[in-house]
């Protein structure tokens, strides 16, 4: 037995037959209150009936009713006001300040024993999602109806890392969206060296020399720390002198090269591309923030990412190393993916903070325009039959398995909730 599922059953009115207290005097329940995330009293506003008189208040519950008094409520004036506890079993009965019994519900056999065997197995499997083998059975309205909210929810989550370099950049927009913009070049696997870079590196700096391609190029890869003055090729070798005059001149200190991961990643990967593919968007594009906050679809955003690195990276994919010739773009999939983790969240980051709803909503709208990323996680799902047709339900689906499903959270999920009271 857990208190999440005494929880669940009170919220959602699941006890059946008569019920009375400890006492012996009948209860009904007409209003089980409202949920409090909070400390203090599980349920506020609660409205029952205890024989005749009808009592407003605030409900307790636990699975013993010891633990009234191992949590110290007791001795708490927040709990004053309680008006019911309720509980599994009640070997030790609690008490107020003054030492007056308070009115206990013992809940144990007042519910359906199927939804709490249904609940058991459900956080004891080892199967993939929880309801892997009875998701099937349920009505793909429910997870259709809840995938915005699920999407909007994880948008929100990814704002939190926002919110953090906004404060860094001391609530400088361009800063901050330049940033972020850098960070997720390095996607996944390099995201941190790649933030730091654009820590060291301000957007400011680079502007002056956005007309000269080499000098971009130089600033970045000096500051990443990835340029050395024993390279073979003539092309590093005088952007590493070219570096160190734009260094002193600006007073920098390149980020440590040894964080750069390219360790089982593929070619088209390599940080070495995407910061030179990197270094040709802020080359062709004049104000990019401006940018991104105007780009009315996805053609157009797909049409400023679709970026080739510089014509040395053609026959490299690292420095002094030749690859057989090919024409560096950063491809389909990539850009779904900065469009996806950058751009929307970026857009309902600055919606949220300006108090300007239509970027949320332009958020949304180019979710729905694009196809779901291809991963892992979202195969498994068409697997089991469910369909991921558009980006939106792709972010939805990827917030249900890893803040849901992983974490067992079937009361919290809509999906679970329904098949409990199906």
């Amino acid at each position: 037995m857990t208190e999440e599922f005494l929880h669940y059953i009170w919220k959602n009115r699941l006890l059946t037959g008569s019920l009375e207290t400890v006492s012996g005097e009948a209860l009904t329940v007409i209003d089980p209150g409202e949920k409090n995330t909070d400390g203090g009293p599980d349920f506020f506003n609660a409205r029952i009936r205890i024989g005749t008189t009808t009592w407003v208040g605030n409900v307790e519950i636990h699975i013993r009713s010891e633990d009234w008094f191992c949590h110290k409520h007791h001795l708490d004036p927040v709990y004053d006001n309680v008006i019911l506890h309720v509980v599994f079993s009640n070997e030790k009965p609690a008490t107020f300040r003054s030492g007056s019994l308070i009115p206990a519900l013992v809940v144990e056999g007042k519910y359906p024993g199927w939804i709490y065997d249904c609940y058991r197995d459900l956080q004891e499997n080892q199967r993939w999602v929880p309801c892997e083998q009875m998701i099937r059975l349920l009505d793909a309205f429910v997870l259709d109806q809840w995938s915005p909210a699920l999407c909007i929810e994880r948008m929100e989550e990814k704002m939190k890392r926002f919110s953090q370099v906004l404060t860094y950049c001391r609530y400088d927009w361009e800063e901050t969206f330049y940033i972020l913009l850098v960070r997720s070049f390095g996607f996944r696997v390099n995201a941190q060296p790649f933030e730091l870079l654009g820590k060291s590196l301000s957007i400011k700096i680079l502007e002056k020399h956005r007309n000269n391609l080499f000098q971009m190029e130089a600033l970045l890869f000096g500051q990443a720390g990835m340029l050395r003055p024993d390279f073979p090729d003539d092309y590093p070798k005088q952007m590493q002198l070219e570096f160190e005059f734009l260094r002193q001149k600006y007073q920098m200190t390149p980020i440590n090269g040894s964080l750069w991961k390219f360790l089982r990643m593929r070619p088209s990967n390599f940080p070495t591309l995407r910061i030179a593919q990197l270094a040709v968007l802020f080359h062709r594009s004049e104000n990019l923030f401006s940018f991104f906050l105007q780009a009315q679809n996805t053609a157009e955003l797909r049409d400023a990412l679709a970026v080739k690195a510089g014509d040395y990276w053609n026959d490299h994919y690292l420095f002094g190393k030749v690859s057989p010739h090919q024409h560096k773009m950063l491809g389909p999939s990539a850009i779904l993916l900065l469009i996806v983790n950058f751009v929307v969240p970026f857009l309902f980051f600055y919606g949220d903070e300006k108090g300007l709803p239509q970027y949320k909503e332009k958020g949304i709208q180019l979710l729905e325009e694009l196809p779901a990323e291809s991963n892992e996680v979202l195969s498994s799902w068409k697997e089991m039959g469910i369909c991921v047709p558009d980006a939106l339900h792709a972010q939805a689906l990827l917030q249900l398995k890893t803040r849901y499903c992983d974490r067992r959270r079937c009361l919290q999920c809509r999906i679970g909730r329904a098949l409990l009271t199906s």
